[in-house]
């Protein structure tokens, strides 16, 4: 159960995604994707040009990352429910 709680807990906003963007360019890693942060600062921004075509991607980007939680919400749930079945098989033989 600790381990939902942490997942819930790495959801990601829109609006805190898009004043990352806006404050310090770090929208990326606010999306724990360090790779291409560094790379988009780097290129400050592939020179403006990545900067410009991010504020209309944000929101398919924390779409994608919170998809990517809830798919690993889903399967713990999935685990659980096969261990208690297991379990209330085991105790019905």
């Amino acid at each position: 159960m600790d381990t939902r709680i942490i997942l819930e807990s790495q959801v990601k906003r829109k609006a805190a995604a898009y004043l990352c963007w806006v404050l310090l360019g770090c929208h990326y890693a606010y999306l724990s994707n360090w790779k291409k942060q560094w790379l988009y600062w780097l290129t400050l921004g592939g020179f403006g040009l990545w900067a410009l075509i991010d504020l209309f991607r944000i929101p398919q980007l924390v779409e994608r990352h919170n998809k990517m939680i809830y798919a690993n919400i889903e399967c713990l749930e999935l685990e659980e429910i096969e261990k208690e079945l297991q379990l209330h098989q085991a105790c019905t033989y």
